[in-house]
């Protein structure tokens, strides 16, 4: 064996303010990184959403509330920065999904290999995202 293919390679601490802004992560990395993300999001937006719950199946009047906080506002908050703050809430939510699905099924199947793990990523990325523009043309009122 030639000293060149004996050659181990070499591991360097990297420096993180100019080596992470020039690597590029791949698409499964970023579906862990955003899972996580939509996850603790969620986790930390979740006594809004029991508020929007309880507002939308107390009562009517209580309902009438609900829909009025999307149009005309709440407190100080225009009635889009509420729409946008759900349309946040909802990619959160269909992230976390398609994501936790993805895992579930590569768990299940052992489909381990970085074909799959790219493919399946980018499908994740490609529905959450298709899922999100869909039910954000519904909030926004486009029918």
């Amino acid at each position: 064996m030639s000293e060149a293919a004996r050659q181990r390679p070499q591991f360097r601490n990297i420096n993180a303010l100019s080596d992470l802004p020039s690597y590029r992560l791949p698409p499964a990395g970023w579906v862990s990184i955003l899972h996580r993300v939509s996850g603790a999001l969620l986790f930390l937006s979740l006594p809004f959403l029991v508020w929007l719950f309880d507002k939308s199946v107390t009562s009517e009047i209580a309902y009438g509330q609900f829909t009025a906080a999307f149009s005309a506002g709440l407190w100080v908050f225009p009635g889009w920065l509420i729409k946008l703050v759900s349309l946040v809430l909802i990619w959160a939510y269909l992230h976390h999904l398609c994501a936790g699905v993805r895992h579930l099924y590569m768990d299940a199947a052992h489909a381990v290999s970085k074909e799959f793990g790219k493919s399946s990523a980018i499908a994740t990325l490609a529905v959450s995202l298709l899922l999100t523009l869909v039910f954000g043309a519904k909030l926004f009122g486009a029918w």
